[in-house]
């Protein structure tokens, strides 16, 4: 699922554009998006442990309206204001997703079919708006809109999605080995043509959540609930250690980062 793969349909309209705000669809990409979704799983738990499920809903909602707000300024991808963006989105769509199984009490098989829904009306939208769901045609600020409430409704699906396996019997690690195996259909499927590039990228797109999510949970929690047992807090310092380190690396060496002739 490289960028040249990616379809890219223009607008309807005449409209003001900007340089493409995401980056280039590489492995470098995909390892960072685990890396986010595992590190926002276990920074959430560690916040609500330390602060109280409120607070940590309410500083956590702060930080992604400040990391949003950074990022829609910006008119070109910078890559350490789009991978923060996505942090603070992976732990916010955590709480989110904690907070109505804990808090409200709703049953991870209704919150899963109910934030996919929510997912699908967001690409439904989007659609009928720009006539394409494309990640490298996010030039214009209502396109950069619909991209961020898609990601955010991947990550809040994606987390129901990996509670609801760990919680029905197969547990983190088996959850890991389930949705790394899932992850390989959207890869095989548009190999071999059966799946267009945009359908691919947003289904592994979803299943990255589940699957770094489980996998830090795995590392972290305790032996009884069949983890580990390192701790939120060291899982949560070495994922983030370990994002800092790639992002810094795309920052320096500017892979990630389409020329200007290619826009």
């Amino acid at each position: 699922m490289t960028t040249e793969h990616v379809l890219d349909h223009r607008p309807l309209a005449p409209v003001r554009r900007m340089a493409d705000k995401v980056p280039e669809v590489t492995v470098y990409f995909w390892i960072i998006k685990v890396l986010t979704t595992g590190m926002g799983e276990t920074a959430s738990d560690l916040l609500a442990r330390l602060l109280g499920p409120v607070p940590a809903v309410a500083i956590g909602g702060l930080a992604l309206v400040a990391a949003l707000a950074v990022q829609f300024a910006l008119r070109r991808y910078v890559a350490w204001a789009y991978w923060t963006a996505v942090v603070m989105v992976s732990v916010f769509g955590t709480m989110a997703a904690d907070v109505l199984h804990v808090g409200l009490g709703v049953p991870y098989a209704v919150s899963t079919p109910a934030f996919m829904a929510v997912l699908a009306a967001v690409f439904v939208l989007w659609y009928v708006c720009e006539r394409t769901l494309s990640v490298h045609s996010i030039r214009t600020r209502r396109r950069e809109a619909f991209y961020w409430a898609a990601v955010l409704a991947t990550f809040a699906l994606g987390t129901a999605a990996g509670d609801l396996t760990a919680t029905v019997g197969f547990g983190y690690l088996g959850s890991v080995v389930l949705f790394a195996a899932a992850i390989c259909v959207p890869a095989l499927a548009h190999r071999f043509g059966t799946l267009n590039a945009v359908a691919a990228f947003w289904t592994a797109y979803v299943i990255t959540r589940p699957l770094g999510a489980s996998l830090a949970d795995w590392m972290a929690l305790g032996h009884t609930r069949g983890g580990l047992g390192l701790g939120l807090a060291p899982v949560t310092l070495a994922w983030t250690a370990a994002i800092i380190g790639f992002v810094s690396y795309l920052t320096v060496s500017q892979r990630g980062t389409r020329s200007p002739a290619a826009l």
